[in-house]
């Protein structure tokens, strides 16, 4: 913890930054292919939901020796072990978006860090768990300990990146369950660590989060310490479906929570926000509907400002 605590409070986090520091033309993309993995170690698996959440999320740190970097929104991928019995042959590759900084959570530049909901089949007849429908890759890494290896792929992706070269740019992020896994790389960047991103930072960067009940919240104390440091520049909404209503009396889901302040939300991104998607890909299309009545109500043709959103580079998604 004291040299956690030190890290954070003199050094400044500089050593993993590109020239300028928003420059994206040399980041790492795809160093480790598939047929030439990475071997990396775990050196940490703790469950960070309460005992009444929907299912098992764990936090996952990884150890990668500083020869696997990466920049915040891109994804790791992981090889399980074993063989796949419906074809006989060895498993194949599973995506996951990063959750740590560049810098990892120990800020040594050496480990990764993942969310992984354990994905479990429940039988609707017995109700019981059905061992062998259950998630190959989320349960071998929520089964880990300290020391097991990991065979890992990439970094990969470009679609999540943050724009820095503007500090002012707003972002938006939204996320489902552990599709809040690249917004923590976002937020520890700007507002925990010492970076040239965080010195320069003047935009607002707001979370939205979609999870089933209190104790599903993932890494809320985070999100708590840097709202009561920087009110200004962040901002935090949660949409908890089993808990709240929506304003027609029915479950809260995220497009309802984004919704209660659409009008801020569309006055954002026309002034230049960034909005971001991630998590399951069922949240889109609730997303979308919404995004388009608000837009009809405001006599916006969202087919075009979509379209628009892209071409600017406005509109980020990942769902899975």
């Amino acid at each position: 913890v004291r040299f956690f605590k030190r890290i954070l409070g003199k050094q400044k986090q500089d050593f993993l930054e590109a020239q300028p520091y928003w420059d994206q033309s040399l980041i790492p993309l795809n160093t480790y292919k598939n047929k030439t993995p990475f071997t990396g170690k775990i050196t940490s698996v703790k469950r960070i939901v309460g005992p009444a959440a929907t299912g098992e999320t764990c936090n996952i740190i990884i150890d990668h020796g500083g020869k696997m970097p990466y920049w915040e929104g891109q994804s790791y991928g992981v090889i399980p072990p074993g063989i796949n019995p419906k074809n006989n042959k060895p498993h194949t590759v599973r995506l996951y978006s990063i959750a740590s900084s560049r810098y990892g959570d120990n800020m040594s530049g050496k480990t990764g860090t993942l969310c992984v909901r354990r994905a479990v089949y429940v039988d609707p007849e017995t109700g019981k768990e059905d061992d062998s429908k259950k998630g190959v890759c989320s349960n071998y890494l929520c089964d880990a300990t300290a020391g097991t290896e990991v065979k890992m792929t990439g970094p990969s992706g470009k679609v999540m990146l943050m724009p820095e070269e503007d500090p002012k740019t707003d972002l938006i992020m939204v996320a489902t369950g552990t599709g809040i896994a690249p917004y923590r790389g976002f937020v520890r960047r700007l507002f925990v660590e010492k970076t040239p991103a965080a010195a320069a930072y003047q935009g607002v960067a707001w979370l939205f989060l979609g999870v089933a009940n209190s104790d599903s919240l993932l890494y809320d104390d985070e999100w708590q310490s840097v709202l009561k440091e920087y009110p200004n520049n962040f901002r935090l909404d949660y949409a908890l479906s089993r808990e709240q209503s929506n304003k027609n009396g029915g479950k809260m889901y995220i497009q309802d929570k984004v919704e209660e302040y659409a009008d801020e939300v569309f006055s954002k991104l026309e002034n230049g926000a960034h909005i971001y998607f991630c998590g399951l890909k069922g949240m889109m299309p609730g997303i979308t509907d919404m995004l388009e009545r608000v837009a009809k109500s405001k006599n916006i043709v969202w087919a075009e400002m979509l379209e628009d959103l892209k071409k600017k580079g406005q509109w980020h998604v990942e769902v899975y």
